[in-house]
């Protein structure tokens, strides 16, 4: 029996001292969204609840430990390239770790950035061209960062 029910995931958007927010690209063999540019995150395991879920996926993906939630930056609803539901909720984060080498998971992400708000645009890179989605997550997380202040 499949679910109807979608796919729950947690994404974080990780924040450094200058404000910048960090991306990774996915590997080009990635059934969803291959060579694209997405946020830390992904499913939660079955009862695992979403706090636990976005500690796990920022220390799998990048080596590093979550330190703090610093606030939530939405919750969006869409379907993937597999033809599958998912609601993914999303929070501005801060991480302990040395910022400068994370420890991208293996076979998984290829390259790191750290972003400025003014340079959210490459996100559409390898995107569909209605898509706009993590483009649209990561302006809504500098705006939650502007309106908490440094």
């Amino acid at each position: 029996m499949v679910s109807t029910e979608p796919l729950r995931c947690a994404g974080a958007l990780i924040v450094d001292d200058d404000g910048r927010i960090f991306f990774q690209r996915r590997s080009a063999h990635r059934r969803l969204f291959p060579n694209c540019w997405d946020i830390v995150g992904g499913h939660l395991e079955p009862s695992e609840e979403i706090d636990d879920a976005l500690a796990r996926e920022i220390t799998e993906e990048t080596g590093w430990a979550l330190s703090h939630v610093l606030g939530q930056v939405g919750e969006y609803h869409y379907v993937g390239d597999d033809g599958l539901a998912r609601t993914e909720h999303d929070f501005l984060v801060r991480v302990d770790g040395d910022l400068g080498h994370p420890r991208l998971e293996a076979g998984k992400h290829t390259e790191y950035r750290w972003l400025a708000e003014h340079e959210v645009t490459m996100l559409d890179e390898n995107r569909d061209v209605n898509d706009g989605l993590i483009r649209r997550i990561a302006e809504e997380g500098f705006a939650v960062l502007r309106s908490i202040g440094p």
